[in-house]
């Protein structure tokens, strides 16, 4: 058998879907990172005239539809202040292939990217197989990541730092202040900071700021999509979008791994963008509720919790076994090492599903929590 790339033999199966396999069928699924709610209804008809028509049966510009990159840009203008030209963004499938055209571009083998340790799981492996080297910092109490820790990380191997606010698995939010300082520390050491926005209207306490919003410089690059924002993670939509150049960069790997995004997704996600938003408030208010029950079951349990201000995530200390105890009974939560070594001791739940499920895991959780203890 010929050999396989050194690169892929450094990226593992995701310890997410490990656990996914080890639950039963009827199990609880705390571990899924997907609003449990319905695509926009107007979305999805858009997707369902554009087929109709014809009009999604061709490829697209590589870039994407004109029609979704002004939405896109107005979406910035209106909910970022950012002045973004249409021509500088990029239709990926999902946030994931922005994030894996952002590291592809800028990031040479052996150079060093800086990433959230608890963190994404996709930030270690997509560096690997850009060829770079993974560098995971740690984050303070809160589980936000400190700019302090992210400069004196830097050397002169460094290609980019990745910044998640609201976070994937932690839902902390970063303030203003340290959003600023991201953006001098990519301006100062001329690296890039990839700003991964994939929750940014999920927020509950305090506000989302982008380093876009700071950078004096073109060393910012954003990641977004439809998928959490919309509940269209299926739908595999999402953006990336920095200056002229790095976007020329981005979309060399774009045209030849993709080509473009799917056309049916770029019209579901051009009304997603221009349409009525009240789902999306309706969505982090119910967000919000589930948050405040399980925070307090976890509380009463005895479970020390970071309050999480984002995302749908909450991450609990966890006595050894507990993870495990928790599977057993059938519910399905992922062990915080999944997400590297700073998640040890931790537990990742997300609460993207209704209170009565929620409710019935919380006993569950307290009935393995004793069975640890």
């Amino acid at each position: 058998m010929a050999r396989f790339s050194s690169r892929v033999e450094q990226v593992s199966i995701s310890g997410i879907r490990e656990v996914f396999e080890a639950a039963s069928e009827d199990a609880i699924n705390l571990g899924l990172g997907q609003p449990d709610f319905p695509a926009p209804e107007h979305a999805r008809e858009a997707a369902v005239e554009a087929i109709r028509a014809g009009n999604a049966d061709a490829y697209t510009s590589n870039k994407g539809t004109r029609g979704l990159r002004e939405a896109i840009a107005t979406k910035h203008a209106r909910d970022n202040d950012l002045d973004v030209d249409p021509a500088n963004v990029i239709a990926t499938s999902g946030g994931s292939e922005a994030l894996h055209l952002a590291l592809e571009a800028h990031v040479d083998a052996g150079e060093e990217v800086i990433y959230p340790d608890p963190g994404f799981v996709s930030y270690e492996a997509l560096t690997h197989l850009a060829g770079g080297t993974p560098k995971p910092v740690g984050l303070r109490e809160d589980l936000t990541l400190d700019p302090v820790a992210v400069e004196e990380a830097i050397t002169d191997e460094t290609a980019a730092f990745v910044v998640n606010s609201p976070a994937n698995p932690t839902g902390a939010v970063q303030s203003p202040e340290d959003m600023r300082e991201f953006a001098r520390i990519a301006d100062e050491h001329d690296v890039l900071c990839i700003s991964d926005e994939v929750y940014e209207h999920i927020v509950f306490e305090g506000d989302h700021r982008s380093p876009a919003e700071f950078a004096e410089r073109d060393n910012v690059v954003v990641i977004n999509a439809c998928s959490k924002t919309y509940s269209m993670t299926g739908w595999r939509l999402g953006w990336v979008t920095g200056s002229e150049d790095r976007i020329e960069r981005m979309l060399r790997v774009h045209q030849y791994s993709q080509a473009c995004a799917s056309a049916p997704a770029q019209y579901a996600a051009e009304a997603a963008l221009s349409g009525p938003q009240d789902r999306v408030e309706e969505m982090v208010d119910a967000f919000e509720e589930r948050r405040d029950v399980l925070l307090d079951g976890l509380e009463d349990i005895g479970l020390e919790t970071p309050k999480p201000r984002g995302a749908f995530y909450a991450m609990p200390k966890v006595p050894e076994g507990w993870v495990e105890a928790v599977i057993d009974r059938g519910v399905v939560v992922v062990p915080g090492e999944a997400f590297g070594d700073g998640g040890e001791g931790y537990a990742r739940i997300s609460y993207a599903t209704d209170l009565e499920q929620l409710k019935e895991a919380l006993e569950i959780m307290r009935s393995a929590t004793e069975s640890v203890a």
